[in-house]
């Protein structure tokens, strides 16, 4: 555990001293909850006058800092540091790939958390924004959506023998979900053919699991993507780990 602690703490320093993340995991979100609270205020959203836009919202603009940290953000820094031949050292050390990657994940998984919180008080406290479901379930989709993106995230950035070849599978992912899942464009505001494209990426199953349990209603409707989440978290996890390169 102390091994763990002193390498995340390490980790998490030089993070903090990239820019990419506090812009793109923390502020990103942010804006665009003013922007759309500056937009729509308190106005109906699709399910109706019981909820606002913004409240409809709360769970897709939670999950852009997974999108943007486990799916673009783990990728590049894994090959960077394959690239930089730090996980060279790595190797000859007593840390195995599984330990890495967990260091990583929580890592991102803090930055995911911190945006969550940012998201919330700005909703709230500026735009009355009201939150209708159980803040412990939510809590606990938010964790399994995060993971689930974070294990895509991770085998991309653990199987590729290259930055080029890592950045050009997190750009392939990252945005399409950015753009389709639902994170910035409403879902229900697209027309039915796009729907369908949008529920086969996997963000898509995951912001709907959101905002189910953002918005209090029943779950008999999100088992599908809960299935989803947990077979992309356990497959793309297993990958990572048993596939991962080390130069």
């Amino acid at each position: 555990m102390n091994k763990f602690i002193t390498v995340l703490k390490t980790e998490l320093k030089l993070s903090f001293r990239g820019i990419d993340m506090v812009i793109f995991a923390l502020c990103m979100p942010v804006a665009l909850a003013v922007i759309l609270g500056a937009i729509y205020g308190n106005k109906p959203a699709f399910f109706g006058a019981e909820y606002s836009f913004l409240e409809q919202s709360l769970g897709a603009l939670s999950a852009i800092a997974i999108c943007a940290g486990g799916v673009m953000g783990l990728p590049l820094l894994i090959s960077d540091y394959r690239n930089k031949k730090i996980l060279k050292r790595y190797q000859v050390t007593p840390t195995n790939p599984a330990f890495l990657l967990a260091v990583w994940v929580t890592i991102y998984g803090i930055y995911s958390l911190l945006s969550l919180a940012l998201v919330w008080g700005t909703l709230f406290l500026f735009f009355g924004c009201r939150f209708h479901g159980s803040t412990g379930l939510f809590l606990v989709t938010y964790i399994l959506v995060m993971l689930s993106m974070f294990s895509i995230g991770l085998m991309a950035g653990g199987v590729a023998p290259d930055v080029k070849t890592a950045s050009a599978a997190a750009s392939i992912l990252y945005f399409p979900m950015l753009i389709f899942s639902g994170a910035t464009l409403p879902y229900e505001a697209m027309p039915p053919v796009l729907q369908k494209t949008a529920d086969l990426l996997p963000l898509t199953q995951g912001i709907k699991l959101l905002k189910a349990t953002s918005l209090g209603l029943p779950l008999k409707s999100v088992g599908i993507p809960i299935a989803i989440l947990l077979a992309l978290m356990i497959i793309c996890g297993g990958v990572a780990i048993r596939f991962f390169k080390w130069e």
